[in-house]
């Protein structure tokens, strides 16, 4: 009852893009929409939630005080080990409080993302989508060693990966756009 009220709304908000799709049969620029405004929102949650600057500087902490290790080990001065191996329980510390920020979006974020990707593996139009991909792109992208844990469905031909993988490939890639226009720094 409640999944039924869940997909009758998506699709009712996504019908029109699907619609809209220049092959509706095979909707990879839908998929392409969905992906894009799900990297945003996540991107969004990401600026608006998490204190980038000092997620930065904890950052910059955390390698400056790697290298400090590293040099303490070289030089196999105990006196400066231990100093270090002080300092390495305070910096747990600022590791949880790092762990933390980065957690508050995806918590915001991971259930309207599922959703959204319980929809699109409902709905026969995505799911059954198939994207040929150059062969080029094929290896580059390492399609193979995805299919040795997601092993496509028996029609799907070879070089083609089915609506999962072409979401992976543009979610990824205009995430990392989305993040470099709202000044993002870092990883995810």
């Amino acid at each position: 009852m409640v999944f039924d009220i869940i997909y009758g709304a998506l699709n009712t908000v996504f019908a029109p893009v699907i619609a809209l799709d220049p092959n509706p049969n095979n909707p990879i620029f839908t998929i392409f929409l969905i992906s894009t405004v799900v990297a945003f929102v996540i991107t969004l949650a990401n600026k608006l939630l998490v204190d980038q600057d000092k997620l930065e500087s904890i950052k910059k902490e955390m390698q400056e005080f790697q290298q400090e290790m590293k040099q303490a080990q070289k030089s196999g001065d105990p006196k400066k080990m231990e100093k270090m191996q002080k300092q390495q329980m305070e910096f747990m510390g600022k590791q949880k409080d790092m762990m933390t920020m980065s957690f508050k979006p995806m918590i915001v974020t991971m259930i309207p993302i599922l959703i959204v990707f319980w929809w699109m593996g409902q709905e026969p139009h995505i799911s059954q989508t198939v994207v040929m991909l150059p062969q080029v792109a094929y290896y580059v992208f390492l399609v193979p060693l995805w299919h040795i844990f997601y092993q496509p469905a028996a029609s799907t031909p070879v070089g083609a990966i089915e609506w999962l993988g072409w979401y992976i490939l543009c979610s990824f890639a205009m995430s990392q756009l989305i993040r470099k226009l709202m000044g993002l720094k870092g990883g995810m």
